[in-house]
């Protein structure tokens, strides 16, 4: 948007009903407006800004109080690209929001697309459509063209090529046989999936170091990288992987059932990886929005991927002692 001043709206209105107050201050949010200095709030000028705030101390005065608003060109005490930056930075943290929802529904695309779960096609672009109307609605605000604004662009549009990609039909009520694998088959070899790892991947390495071969060797690569590795590399949860996703079982639950093992404390756990990778509401689990925060916090803070898989791994460790009666 191009600098055409600044206009400042003050208000007050009566403590009592509080909903006067709030519907104010939606109204205000609504149009991207920020709170500047106390009760004081500033929008970039034009017409359409104009209008809204002469519409809002009508409002205000029929609720008994008080409003006025006024345009500068600039404001004294500060720079015009240090408010903008105020903006700015008010449109990322809307931007940082709607990302989590992006990202979650990029793992129940990943987990059909892998050949897993249950959502079906149309639910998937129910929730793509409500993403994408919500974009809209930040990006009418964003009046000065953030980068966060931009980055979420091209996510929703690589989520969007994704999801014409995948079938619309479910997996749910079918009746899964799984090929059973021996632990002696699987020791001290190399195990390969993508870069990056997170919930699924990280419960599965440590799944396997635990359970099945203490001596396992983590490697990270991209996808295609993964389908031409020979077969004494095991991989997991990547498309066409030895080990992924199937029907509506997550990475990890394939590897339990697949060597069979009957640890009660397991069951608890895949549990809890399933409600975070898939996200279909199978399990409502409460401890698991704390766990994806802890992980989402390591992930955002370790250096590369063999340290973010190691640090993943001593979590679920932690996890299975804590449950483990």
């Amino acid at each position: 948007m191009k600098h055409s001043g600044w206009l400042l709206f003050f208000y007050s209105v009566p403590s009592k009903p509080v909903s006067n107050r709030m519907k104010v201050w939606r109204r205000l949010a609504k149009a991207g407006a920020i709170q500047f200095k106390g009760a004081v709030y500033i929008l970039p000028y034009s017409e359409e800004h104009n209008e809204l705030f002469q519409w809002l101390v009508s409002e205000v005065i029929s609720m008994k109080g008080d409003a006025a608003f006024v345009k500068v060109e600039n404001i004294e005490t500060m720079k015009n690209n240090e408010i903008i930056s105020l903006f700015n930075q008010q449109r990322e943290n809307d931007y940082g929001s709607l990302m989590k929802k992006v990202e979650e529904l990029e793992r129940k695309v990943s987990s059909v697309r892998k050949g897993g779960g249950t959502q079906n096609n149309k639910k998937l672009m129910d929730q793509m459509a409500r993403i994408g109307k919500e974009f809209e609605g930040t990006r009418a605000v964003d009046f000065f063209s953030s980068k966060a604004g931009e980055n979420l662009k091209k996510n929703i549009k690589a989520l969007e090529a994704g999801l014409k990609g995948i079938s619309g039909t479910g997996a749910k009520g079918q009746k899964i046989t799984l090929a059973q694998k021996r632990v002696e088959d699987y020791q001290g070899r190399t195990w390969a999936t993508r870069k990056r790892p997170f919930i699924d991947r990280m419960a599965s390495a440590w799944l396997i170091k635990k359970f099945i071969d203490s001596r396992a060797v983590f490697k990270f690569m991209d996808e295609k990288e993964l389908a031409a590795l020979p077969k004494e590399i095991a991989t997991f949860d990547v498309s066409g992987g030895e080990f992924t996703h199937v029907a509506d079982m997550c990475t990890f639950e394939v590897i339990v059932k697949s060597f069979g093992l009957k640890d009660k404390t397991l069951k608890k756990i895949a549990e809890i990886v399933h409600e975070l990778d898939i996200k279909d509401e199978k399990y409502k689990n409460p401890e698991a929005l704390g766990i994806e925060e802890i992980l989402t916090g390591m992930r955002k803070t370790s250096k590369n991927d063999a340290e973010l898989l190691e640090k993943g791994i001593n979590v679920f460790e932690m996890l299975y002692v804590s449950k483990t009666q």
